[in-house]
């Protein structure tokens, strides 16, 4: 009798586990600023002093901000549609497996969110793969388009009632620092008790996912998340050399125009409504042209030897983004070393690029014993409802 069963090394496509590996450093990165700063409730181009903070901040603000979590939406899509694709090749019923998976990946998103760190965003990716669900009976090209419609046409709308508004009412879209919340921020991360803590993360939760802003929430991850189940389904990464002529003008292509999206705030004016241009429009533009460039150079034979390490990193993705959140809220948070608000931006990007290097080094050496992360594990036996195979050697 046909089961389903975790996909074994031999089948996996490193492709993906590298772009998901380069999704985690992105990530890391903008999430360091959250665990040392107030991020939230900050103006960012007002708020840092140091020269090497105020030249460092525009590079990360264009070339990190808001690119590599859809990224990651990409790849949670395209890894879905593997799934969907084995399931169907085995005769099985995939949604019933995909509902509780999800729900499971739910479970572990709450536990990250309310107890570790607020920044989650497996609590999103569960809730928008569940209405991902919904349409995985479409075909690789529908989702595509559909993905596509549903990720430029609200933003554009968006996008130019915001510019209409910077002409009509300056101040309302101008950027301001919170005052208030960054002093409560700093009380409670810097010095405060557990159930401080645990106060100002909800709060800091809740600013993010409050019902007034899940239509954005769901116009940002859900169309990048059919994009990529689209392209999972049209195995493009395992095609990246058949298209090689076409990809490597739509990578540049889409690199060129996202990169001047990206920078609308530093050439115009660092506002509101260019800040959710450079976010919402070329923040998904650059992710689409990260991957293809990825996909492209991991064709090389070199490259993708090179690149096994961050493929490691990548297959363990789920445990080494967990570890993330607690090494940084260890270093910053008051229960830790109580650091919070007193590193530079500098600094902290630096420790972010120390810690990721030493978990690709650590998930390299975790793999030459095992076949699944440690979270992984966890996740995969709650999924499949027995215990993988874990030991390399018994595969």
């Amino acid at each position: 009798m046909n089961t389903l069963s975790p996909i074994e090394h031999s089948k996996r496509i490193q492709s993906l586990d590298v772009i998901r590996g380069f999704s985690l450093l992105g990530i890391f990165i903008i999430n360091m600023i959250s665990f040392h700063s107030p991020f939230l409730y900050m103006d960012p181009y007002s708020w840092w002093k140091t020269p090497s903070d105020t030249a460092l901040y525009p590079w990360i603000d264009v070339f990190v901000q808001a690119s590599f979590y859809p990224l990651f939406a990409m790849m949670f899509g395209y890894g879905l549609s593997i799934q969907q694709d084995r399931a169907d090749k085995k005769g099985m019923p995939f949604y019933r497996f995909g509902i509780r998976r999800l729900l499971i990946l739910l479970g572990i998103g709450s536990v990250h969110a309310f107890l570790i760190w607020s920044g989650d965003i497996l609590i999103n990716y569960a809730v928008f793969g569940l209405l991902l669900l919904l349409f995985m009976r479409f075909s690789g090209k529908s989702l595509l388009l559909l993905g596509s419609l549903l990720l430029l046409l609200p933003q554009l709308f968006f996008s130019i009632l915001l510019v209409l508004m910077t002409f009509s009412d300056p101040a309302g879209v101008a950027h301001y620092t919170n005052i208030a919340a960054v002093q409560d921020s700093v009380a409670a991360y810097a010095s405060g008790s557990l159930p401080e803590i645990m106060k100002q993360r909800f709060s800091d939760w809740y600013t993010v996912n409050s019902p007034g802003n899940l239509l954005f929430l769901a116009l940002s991850i859900l169309p990048v998340m059919m994009i990529g189940a689209g392209a999972g389904k049209l195995k493009l990464l395992e095609k990246a050399a058949s298209f090689k002529k076409r990809w490597m003008l739509l990578g540049g292509g889409l690199l060129i125009t996202s990169l001047c999206i990206k920078m609308l705030p530093i050439l115009l004016e660092t506002n509101t409504a260019y800040s959710y241009i450079q976010d919402y429009l070329g923040g998904p533009f650059l992710s689409v042209s990260y991957a293809v460039i990825l996909a492209l150079l991991l064709e090389n034979k070199k490259m993708k030897k090179w690149s096994k390490p961050l493929a490691s990193a990548g297959r363990m993705s789920l445990t080494n983004y967990l570890l993330q959140s607690i090494i940084g809220t260890l270093i910053f948070y008051s229960y830790g070393f109580g650091l919070y608000g007193e590193v530079t931006l500098t600094t902290g990007t630096f420790l972010a690029l120390g810690i990721f290097a030493i978990q690709v080094l650590l998930s390299e050496i975790w793999f030459s014993k095992f076949s699944f992360g440690p979270v992984e594990k966890v996740w995969r036996v709650l999924s499949y409802g027995k215990r993988p195979l874990i030991k390399k050697e018994e595969l």
